[in-house]
């Protein structure tokens, strides 16, 4: 799997990796922050921006993308940041990998399974025919009858890209996660721990995470530590500064 990536920056490799409906487009900004001190990978994962298609999608595939990724480009020992989706396949690839990264940063997402929460999402999506669409405009005029949130829309339609025909297409895979996402949905696909640093970042306007689950976080990863920043599920759009600012200071070790 031959994922496409942007890379800038200096110093040691920090990789990011977005969440579902996501890709290294929404991580631009802030990872011009992060190049000020780092060498940064923003990568597309699998069925998502510019990175192949495939029918099969999970995270033990997930897991091994990355792994190829970090083997192929000689990447040595780097930070692993990772959002939602992102989060699961960074969780999975540091049990898998231990000795592979320094630290974790996990945001807003538990290792746990949770329940298929984006039908509507899909279904929004699918009454999208770009067969016959003719703006970005009438696309999120007919996502607005699914979707009420203008952001979650404008994230939504980072996706709709103009072929060399002029007309649309997705760049995210919507007939694989359409197959294959209680399978995004799904807890961890090893068993094992990662002992090395951690930090869990949650949005206090979330509701990913539940009662129990830093218990259950440090049963796998015991050196974790948790910080809430004051935002909904995208924390790193939401609050990019806050969000900049605790990330610096973990991988700084402050």
């Amino acid at each position: 799997m031959n994922l496409f990536s942007r890379k800038s920056g200096q110093g040691k490799p920090l990789i990011i990796l977005h969440g579902l409906f996501g890709s290294s487009d929404n991580w631009f900004s802030l990872a011009k922050v992060f190049a000020e001190h780092f060498t940064v990978f923003l990568i597309d994962q699998r069925n998502h921006g510019q990175s192949p298609h495939t029918d099969e999608f999970n995270y033990k595939l997930l897991t091994e993308d990355l792994n190829a990724f970090i083997e192929e480009n000689n990447i040595e020992y780097p930070h692993i940041i990772g959002h939602s989706m992102g989060g699961k396949t960074a969780m999975n690839f540091a049990v898998k990998y231990p000795a592979k990264l320094d630290k974790l940063i996990v945001v807003d997402i538990a290792p746990k399974k949770y329940p298929v929460h984006h039908d509507h999402i899909l279904d929004g999506l699918h009454d999208i025919d770009l067969n016959t669409l003719t703006s970005r405009n009438v696309a999120d005029q007919l996502l607005s009858h699914h979707i009420t949130e203008p952001v979650v829309r404008q994230f939504l339609l980072k996706n709709l890209a103009r072929t060399s025909e002029n007309k649309f297409e997705w760049r995210v895979n919507l007939h694989a996660i359409d197959e294959h996402i209680e399978e995004i949905g799904a807890g961890m696909q090893y068993e094992g721990q990662f002992t090395g640093p951690a930090l869990f970042i949650k949005g206090k306007r979330s509701d990913y995470y539940s009662s129990g689950d830093e218990e259950a976080i440090l049963k796998i990863f015991p050196s974790s530590k948790f910080i809430t920043l004051n935002t909904g599920h995208w924390v790193q759009a939401e609050d990019p500064k806050a969000f900049a600012e605790t990330v610096f200071n973990f991988l700084n070790g402050l």
